[in-house]
């Protein structure tokens, strides 16, 4: 793929705004997200589950500068990131994966993913096929929900493959109508499952069908997998025909460049963030063999390029929604929209290996 020149200077851009965002955060701290005028940051002690993202963009920037300093400050971030260990939760992927994929040379940072991959293969429960959600944000551990899958299939790919596709499948025929055989529109999908030996798995009330992350986080997922084929090889049926199924269904034609945080709101506030992981996985997507390869780098490209062109500021993407059904930060800068965005158009720069990330 030759390199955009429009994705270059995106790029550059965004990761110019790092050094803004580190300033305004303040040492040791994390940002999660951003007020959309005045840019102040709402800022995390541990990084909650996005702290995975502050470091990604870090380490995005070292790989870029090649800088002493900025290497310094990304491996220090992800040093920081290592209490989530042992920490009972699925989006330890979404943390400890994304907080280390993109600087596998530094050998502390190899340490930590070794670590948190061993962590995660230990908690798998064996007789539910999954990787719980987890107790360490409150509520009911013994959940399935599709925000723990991207980052964890790939942790636990390189300890334990049929574990990675047992985690994938078990949410895939949750959350999926009749398992991914039929054509199912994005709203459709069924983010949450809670688990109780009385009752079994039964649908979660909130995150609602509609959720705008929850189809882009199980898209990214199953790209990944794909570029995994230890863990694809578990699978039953043929995995890159579900994804290709999916991708045309939820990122076609038809669909919004920029979907709805709630598509029960379609009048209500978009989520370029779920916009960005979307073009991610779409890029994945289209490193694979086969016919449709280019119609999915197509697609991406035109998400990044809209994303660009009407949402980003001053190296900020705004327009993202946190969380619409309780009002929080609806229309603002999403620590992990820059990252996916940055690593995007990374991805169509040159500047990133998407199949390794």
């Amino acid at each position: 793929m030759r390199p955009d020149p429009w994705a270059e200077r995106a790029f550059a851009e965004i990761l110019a705004q790092v050094a803004v965002t580190a300033a305004e955060a303040g040492e040791g701290r994390f940002p999660l997200y951003a007020e959309p005028d005045t840019g102040r940051w709402t800022t995390t002690g541990r990084g909650s589950w996005a702290g995975g993202f502050w470091a990604g963009l870090l380490w995005l920037r070292a790989r870029h500068t090649g800088a002493a300093a900025d290497r310094a400050a990304a491996s220090a971030c992800t040093a920081r990131l290592a209490g989530w260990v042992d920490a009972d939760t699925s989006t330890r992927g979404l943390i400890l994966w994304y907080g280390t994929a993109l600087a596998v040379e530094d050998a502390g940072v190899r340490e930590l993913r070794a670590r948190a991959a061993g962590a995660c293969l230990a908690a798998v429960d064996g007789e539910l096929g999954l990787l719980p959600w987890g107790s360490a944000f409150g509520g009911p551990r013994l959940l399935a929900r599709v925000d723990g899958l991207p980052g964890t299939v790939s942790l636990l790919a390189t300890v334990g493959p049929a574990a990675a596709a047992s985690h994938l499948q078990r949410h895939l025929s949750l959350c999926l109508p009749g398992s991914g055989t039929e054509v199912c529109r994005a709203r459709d999908l069924v983010p949450a499952w809670s688990y109780a030996a009385e009752t079994g798995w039964r649908e979660c009330a909130e995150p609602a069908p509609g959720w705008s992350r929850g189809p882009a986080w199980l898209l990214l997922a199953l790209a990944d997998v794909l570029h995994r084929p230890v863990v694809a090889a578990w699978l039953p049926g043929d995995p890159q025909a579900l994804a290709e199924r999916l991708a045309d269904a939820w990122a076609g034609p038809g669909a919004p460049l920029v979907p709805p945080a709630d598509a029960a709101r379609p009048d209500g506030p978009p989520d370029t963030s779920a916009a960005a992981v979307t073009a991610v996985a779409l890029l994945k997507l289209s490193l694979l063999p086969g016919p449709r390869a280019a119609v999915y780098a197509r697609r991406a490209a035109g998400i990044l390029e809209h994303l660009v062109d009407h949402h980003l500021s001053g190296g900020r993407l705004l327009n993202g929604c946190y969380d619409a059904e309780k009002g929080i930060a609806v229309r603002h800068q999403l620590v992990w929209g820059d990252f996916f965005l940055a690593l995007g158009l990374a991805g169509l720069a040159g500047a990133a290996d998407l199949r390794a990330v």
